[in-house]
């Protein structure tokens, strides 16, 4: 008879990355609470900082959230007069967020918010974007798996 593996918390990757991910919140949280966002609202906020006027799929896309998710995290942020949203006279079928001025704004009071993330983390920058790499590579991996 074969021993069963033993279930030992200690060895679960998928347990570091979760505890990893809260301990993350924690220091972004008041960060955030300066700039009244959430963290999903902040990640919205940098996509349309790198490029303004994205359709709601694209930043969905990006974030991989569905609409469902994502539509009410962007009616907050027009409420919080951060983005507006308009369909695309192009094409009627799509909607996109744009920054308003004081979500232009918003961008100056962020920018240091990266650098304290770093340095919360102990990590030098190279430390720092090889684990994006293989964390990367990792998220790529289990969305591709497919158990047959």
């Amino acid at each position: 008879m074969t021993k069963a593996p033993a279930l030992n918390l200690d060895e679960f990757l998928c347990f570091e990355v979760y505890s990893a991910n809260h301990a993350f919140n924690r220091v972004y949280q008041p960060l955030l609470d300066k700039l009244h966002l959430t963290y999903p609202q902040y990640l919205v906020m940098v996509l349309l900082w790198e490029r303004d006027g994205q359709t709601v799929g694209e930043l969905g896309e990006r974030l991989s959230l569905e609409s469902n998710t994502l539509t009410p995290l962007l009616k907050r942020l027009e409420i919080l007069e951060c983005i507006e949203r308009n369909r695309d006279p192009a094409d009627e079928r799509q909607v996109r967020a744009r920054l308003t001025e004081k979500g232009r704004r918003l961008r100056a009071k962020a920018l240091h918010i990266p650098g304290c993330i770093l340095a919360a983390s102990g990590l030098d920058a190279r430390t720092a974007k090889q684990m994006m790499t293989g964390i990367a590579t990792l998220r790529r991996a289990l969305e591709n798996y497919n158990p047959k």
